[in-house]
């Protein structure tokens, strides 16, 4: 499998306006994954780059080593391992919400009957079945690089985090390796909270200094928020304003967990922000989200012109989303599609879903049939232009 070394670099460099050889040293990945997972491990191609050995625990050890002080050799003293953060809930430490223990689900029961008659007296079963298995087949394809899926949006509110929580829930059903969702967005993202987590504690500017090329996959989850299927979330945040995380920080961080994950969905900030352009950039395939408004498809077509123009081809691995927030959008969704789709990127609809849109933890039981079929589809078709050279 290529790794796409060159061609990532070019475009951090366009993207970041850094030298060459600086935006080689960070964002060039090495395809270098090893998955240790209990199931079953990815292929290690290489070890990372030595720039990330002598990190905290390493640096710590030599304290107690009877090596010669820094003042003496002209070393640069190593700086203090840092202190266990604090748990904290995702809910934050204001007034407690409630969340609904019974889940509303994404159908209404008259729609959920109607099509169980469907099902029953015309032949789409067999359809749905041929349907599902190619999906699943896609899906459970292995790799030898762990894979790098970035979602992203121009603006807040078109269900970036819920289509990121989609797409991973979906890799973590299907898969063996271990997947990692990987939070880029210090803002107070909603990733932790639509997968479900109660509690966070270390955050991706942690781990950017602390996971070492001697660490095993049991080392790097300990510092993970556990969730189920063999899927792990690293949260960009614990839950406080004015939490700050650089292009630097997420490229270290990428760099070194990328090889004990088979797949990495990684949910950035929104677009133009640094982050956001350089894991678009990096990423081995990417997902653009958009409402399903008027405003939202012309803002997102102003962006897909805009990757049009770069000097490397993004476009070809890029899907867009357009996610319906009501029931009924005020646009026609067929006539938008085709403009979109005019840019050379690739167009899925996620449609509306009562359960996603109440908020909260998603349930896959309780997704509608309609959306649980759309983001099986989408996230079989990212994982393909995942693999893809572009």
């Amino acid at each position: 499998m290529p790794n796409g070394g060159d061609w990532q670099s070019d475009v951090l460099r366009d993207l970041r306006g850094v030298p060459h050889q600086d935006a080689r040293s960070t964002a060039e990945p090495d395809d270098s994954v090893s998955t240790p997972g209990r199931k079953r491990p990815v292929e290690a191609v290489q070890e990372p780059t030595p720039a990330l050995g002598g990190g905290a625990f390493e640096q710590a050890g030599r304290q107690h080593q009877g090596h010669t002080p820094p003042e003496v050799t002209g070393e640069v003293p190593a700086p203090a391992p840092r202190s266990t953060p604090e748990a904290r809930s995702v809910m934050g430490d204001g007034p407690s919400v409630a969340l609904d223990r019974t889940p509303r689900h994404g159908e209404s029961v008259a729609a959920r009957a109607v099509r169980a008659l469907r099902r029953t007296v015309y032949a789409s079963a067999t359809r749905e079945v041929a349907d599902a298995t190619r999906t699943a087949e896609m899906l459970q394809r292995p790799v030898t690089t762990g894979r790098q899926i970035a979602v992203t949006s121009i603006r807040g509110g078109s269900g970036k985090s819920t289509v990121a929580a989609l797409l991973g829930t979906a890799y973590a059903h299907y898969r063996q390796d271990p997947v990692l969702f990987l939070e880029a967005d210090p803002a107070l993202g909603s990733l932790p909270l639509r997968l479900g987590a109660e509690t966070v504690r270390w955050t991706t500017g942690d781990l950017a200094d602390l996971v070492t090329p001697d660490m095993s996959l049991p080392d790097v989850t300990g510092h993970l928020v556990p969730l189920p299927d063999n899927a792990w979330l690293l949260p960009a945040s614990r839950g406080q304003v004015g939490t700050g995380l650089d292009s630097r920080a997420y490229e270290r961080a990428v760099v070194a967990l990328r090889r004990y994950f088979g797949v990495m969905v990684i949910d950035c900030e929104t677009l133009p922000a640094e982050v956001g352009r350089v894991a678009l950039a990096a990423a081995h395939s990417r997902v653009l989200t958009s409402p399903a408004t008027p405003e939202g498809v012309s803002s997102t077509y102003a962006v897909l012109r805009w990757m049009r123009e770069l000097p490397r081809r993004l476009l070809p691995g890029t899907v867009v989303v357009l996610t319906e927030l009501t029931p009924h959008p005020g646009i026609d969704l067929d006539a938008a599609t085709r403009q979109l789709r005019s840019t050379g990127a690739a167009v899925r609809t996620l449609p509306y879903d009562r359960h996603l849109a109440s908020g909260g933890p998603i349930h896959t039981a309780s997704l509608a049939h309609p959306t649980r079929k759309a983001a099986a589809r989408l996230a079989a078709e990212v994982f393909r232009l995942a693999q893809q050279r572009h």
